[in-house]
C-alpha cells in the first residue's frame, strides 16, 4: 500500500454517527440542544460563582475552573460534529485534526486533576476545619490551579509531538465524530510502539493518580465521620461531598466504559457511544449536580432570580 507522510496527508474523514441519513436531523437537534445546556449550565455556575460573595471560597474557586474546563472540552468536539451533521461534510485538516486531539487531551487530563485537588480541598474543610483557612489559602489554591494547567499541557503536547512524527497511509477515514487518539494511531503507516507505551503509561498515570488521591481523602473523610457519628455530622458531609462524589462517578464511570469498550475489541458503535458519554453528557450534567445537590448554590440561584424579577420590575 502507497504511503504518505504527514506534509502530504492534507485532511482526515470523520465517520460521524452510522444512522442513515433521516436519522441526522434529529441527532443534530438532540445534540445541538445538549451543547447548549452544557454552555448555559457551566457559564451560569461561573456567573453565580463570580457575583455572589458568600461563594468565593476556595471550594467554589476550584469548581469555577471545573466549569470552564467542561464548557472548553465539550466547544473541542461538538461544534465540529453539529457542522459536519448540517453541511454533510465530513473532513478535517491534517493541522485541525492534530489541534483536535490536543485540546481534547489537554481539558480531559485537567477534569481529571480538577476532580482530585476538590477532593482535598473537601479532607481538609471536614477533617481539619479549624486549619482550612490556612491550609487553603489563595497562594496554594492558584498554585495547585497552575500545576494542573501546566501538567496538562505538557502531558498533551507530549502525546501531540508523537503523533506529529507518524506518517499515515492512504486510508484516512477515522471511525469516530472526533479525532481519537487511539483511532489515529490504527490509521499509521509508522511504528507506533512508543505512543502506546506513553498513552498506556502516562495515560494510567493521569487516571490512576488522581482517583487514588480521591479514594484516600474520601477514605479519610469517611473514618473522620465514623470517629464522630452523629447525625450532624453526617448531614454535613453528605452536603458539602455529595455533589462531588456525584460528579466524580459520572466523570470515571464514563471513562470506564470507555476502557472496557476499547478493550473488549467491541464495534465502533459502542465505543462513539461511550465517548459521547464522556465528552457530551457528563459535562451536560454537572451543572445540574451542582445546582440540584448544592444548598449554597440553590440559594445563589435564588438570588439572582430575585434581582433579575425586581429588575425587570
Amino acid at each position: 500500500m502507497r504511503t504518505e507522510n504527514q506534509s502530504s496527508m492534507s485532511e482526515f474523514l470523520l465517520q460521524g454517527f452510522p444512522v442513515w441519513a433521516k436519522q441526522q436531523d434529529i441527532l443534530f437537534a438532540l445534540f445541538l440542544c445538549m451543547y447548549l445546556s452544557t454552555l448555559l449550565g457551566n457559564l451560569l455556575i461561573i456567573l453565580l460563582i463570580r457575583l455572589d460573595p458568600h461563594l468565593h471560597t476556595p471550594m467554589y474557586f476550584f469548581l469555577s475552573h471545573l466549569a470552564l474546563t467542561d464548557v472548553s472540552f465539550s466547544s473541542v468536539t461538538v461544534p465540529k460534529m453539529l457542522m459536519n451533521m448540517q453541511t454533510q461534510d465530513q473532513s478535517i485538516p491534517y493541522a485541525g485534526c492534530v489541534t483536535q486531539t490536543y485540546f481534547f487531551l489537554f481539558f480531559a487530563c485537567i477534569d481529571n486533576l480538577l476532580l482530585a485537588v476538590m477532593a482535598y480541598d473537601r479532607y481538609v474543610a471536614i477533617c481539619h476545619p479549624l486549619h482550612y483557612a490556612i491550609k487553603m489559602r489563595e497562594e496554594l489554591c492558584l498554585c495547585l490551579l497552575a500545576g494542573s494547567w501546566l501538567f496538562s499541557c505538557s502531558y498533551a503536547l507530549t502525546h501531540t509531538l508523537l503523533l506529529a512524527r507518524l506518517s499515515f497511509c492512504d486510508d484516512n477515514i477515522i471511525p469516530h465524530f472526533f479525532c481519537d487518539l487511539a483511532a489515529l494511531l490504527k490509521l499509521s503507516c509508522s511504528d507506533t510502539s512508543l505512543n502506546e507505551l506513553v498513552i498506556y503509561t502516562a495515560g494510567a498515570a493521569v487516571v490512576i493518580f488522581p482517583l487514588s488521591g480521591i479514594l484516600i481523602s474520601y477514605g479519610r473523610i469517611g473514618l473522620s465521620i465514623l470517629r464522630v457519628p452523629s447525625t450532624k455530622g453526617i448531614c454535613k458531609a453528605l452536603s458539602t461531598c455529595g455533589s462531588h462524589l456525584s460528579v466524580v462517578s459520572l466523570f470515571y464511570g464514563t471513562i470506564m466504559a470507555l476502557y472496557l469498550s476499547s478493550s473488549s475489541g467491541q464495534s465502533h458503535d459502542k465505543d462513539i457511544i461511550a465517548s459521547v458519554m464522556y465528552t457530551v453528557v457528563t459535562p451536560m450534567l454537572n451543572p445540574f449536580i451542582y445546582s440540584l445537590r448544592n444548598r449554597d448554590m440553590t440559594l445563589a440561584l435564588g438570588i439572582l432570580f430575585r434581582n433579575i424579577n425586581l429588575f425587570v420590575k
